[in-house]
C-alpha cells in the first residue's frame, strides 16, 4: 500500500488533488452531548444567561465548517456550498448533525465532523454554569456521497 500523505523524506504532507475531477460532495455527521435535566430544561425554555443555545451553536457550527482547513493541518480550503446544522432533543441531552455540502476535488467529511464537534462544545460553553458533568459522545460520519472513494453510509 502507498500511503499518500507522506513526501520522500517520510514526513506528512498535503495530498496532491490536482489531477482529481471535481464533483459534488456531500457528508453528514452526527455527534451527541450528555447533559443534566436542569441543564436541556434550561436550554429549551431560554433560560441559558449566554443567551440562546442552540442558535450560537448553529452559527458556531457553520463557522467550523467554513474553517476546517485551518484547524485541521493537512486538510485542503473547499469552497463550501451549504452547511445545515439541526439539533433534535434526547432523553440524554441534545443529538447534532450536521450536512455539509461542496463541488470541488476532494470531501467534506472533515468539515461535517468538525462542525458538530464545535457545535457540541458551544453547547458545552453556554450550559456550564449548569452542569459540568457534560460529556460530548459519539462524533461520527453517518454518510458521505462523491469522489472516487465512492458512497459510504453508516
Amino acid at each position: 500500500m502507498e500511503f499518500t500523505h507522506f513526501n520522500e523524506q517520510g514526513r506528512a504532507k498535503m495530498v496532491d488533488v490536482t489531477e482529481k475531477a471535481i464533483t459534488t460532495r456531500v457528508a453528514v455527521a452526527r455527534g451527541e452531548i450528555h447533559i443534566s435535566s436542569d441543564a436541556l430544561y434550561a436550554i429549551k425554555k431560554g433560560k441559558v444567561r449566554k443567551g440562546d443555545t442552540l442558535a450560537v451553536a448553529q452559527v458556531a457550527a457553520v463557522m467550523a465548517a467554513k474553517n476546517t482547513s485551518s484547524i485541521i493541518p493537512m486538510c485542503h480550503n473547499i469552497p463550501l456550498t451549504s452547511v445545515d446544522v439541526s439539533f433534535e432533543y434526547t432523553d440524554y441531552g441534545i443529538e447534532v448533525f450536521a450536512k455539509v455540502k461542496c463541488t470541488a476535488k476532494t470531501g467534506v467529511e472533515m468539515e461535517a465532523l468538525h462542525a458538530v464537534s464545535v457545535a457540541c462544545l458551544t453547547i458545552y460553553d453556554m450550559v456550564k454554569a449548569i452542569d459540568k458533568k457534560m460529556t460530548i459522545n459519539n462524533i461520527e460520519l453517518v454518510k458521505k456521497t462523491g469522489g472516487s472513494s465512492g458512497d459510504f453510509t453508516k
